[in-house]
């Protein structure tokens, strides 16, 4: 196993020293590392390489990314086929515009959220065990299903590849992902043509309109209901009421004002003064029953009582 050290660098960037210059003033100006297929397993202090751009450090045993903090002028960063299990320490490399991580056995995407520069991401056939799926940390992507979140954070993302991971499974999952970024233009290796955004922009629209079309419909059916109970609530009511004597009680239950409205017959066609006359009607009909029944009855035991809201 080989660590990546800035002797290391020097022996193998076959380095011109000036007169009177010093390793570390040619350490300064270096802009590109490459050290792919190297057996690197690790990553030694850098930040003497101040100006570097683009690092080279794919198809090696690298297990952890570290001291790339120091890295700020970062464009490039190649580490795919790897043995990386997490992204971490990348949150400084505010100019990065591609990062290469496929082929590693990274299970959670994270740590991504200040890349703002970031135009390509690639993490396309993570080595996971069987069973489990890349999944995306809620600080960085929202949640899984919301690759969206990220897009619209990363506005200059014009390529990503995630092929081979079971995201891709996921229902509508290119759609959701070309609505989610303007920028997007490539995605898994297939081009998005502008045809093809045109489409789902247009689907999404109608989509959305109707469902605020049923909001508002839903929202007359209840503002409907409500008037209704107002009405029915604003009716005396005639309620049964009995003591428990000697013999069997009767009880009289009054309805028919709740069959009245229930039916509709109070209907909003009738003015408001049409329907108080009507309630009222109703009412007066409800108690004259109640005073026939009444007189009939030989029961005592059946007493009645009017109550109004």
């Amino acid at each position: 196993m080989v660590r990546l050290t800035l002797e290391l660098i020097t022996k193998n960037s076959n380095l011109k020293l000036r007169k009177e210059e010093t390793i570390a003033h040619c350490l300064k100006k270096i802009t590109h590392i490459n050290f792919s297929h190297k057996s690197i397993d690790s990553i030694d202090d850098l930040s003497p390489c101040k100006s570097l751009t683009v690092l080279y450090l794919y198809d090696n045993h690298i297990s952890d990314i570290t001291n790339l903090n120091y890295a700020t002028n970062l464009t490039h960063l190649y580490l795919q086929n790897n043995c990386i299990s997490c992204i971490d320490n990348l949150r400084s490399l505010k100019k990065l515009e591609k990062l290469y991580l496929g082929g590693n056995c990274i299970a959670v995407i994270e740590g991504l959220e200040g890349l703002e520069e970031l135009r390509e991401l690639h993490v396309e056939s993570q080595k996971l065990p069987l069973g489990e799926k890349l999944l995306f940390d809620p600080r960085t992507l929202h949640s899984l299903a919301d690759l969206e979140f990220l897009l619209n954070k990363l506005m200059k993302l014009s390529k990503m590849d995630l092929s081979g991971n079971p995201v891709c499974l996921k229902p509508k999952y290119r759609d959701r992902l070309i609505l989610g970024s303007k920028s997007l233009e490539f995605l898994d290796g297939k081009e998005i043509k502008n045809m093809e955004r045109q489409f789902l922009m247009n689907w999404k629209a109608c989509k959305d309109a109707k469902k605020v079309s049923k909001k508002r419909s839903s929202s007359k059916s209840e503002d409907a209901y409500n008037t209704y109970l107002s009405n029915f609530e604003a009716v005396p009511q005639i309620v049964p009421v009995y003591y428990p004597q000697v013999g069997k009680p009767k009880l009289v239950f009054f309805s028919d004002v709740q069959r009245y409205l229930a039916n509709g017959n109070a209907s909003s066609e009738h003015s408001q003064e049409d329907n108080t006359k009507i309630i009222e009607d109703v009412r007066n009909l409800s108690l004259k029953e109640s005073e026939r029944l009444l007189t009939k009855t030989d029961d005592t035991n059946l007493t009645v009582f009017k109550t109004q809201n």
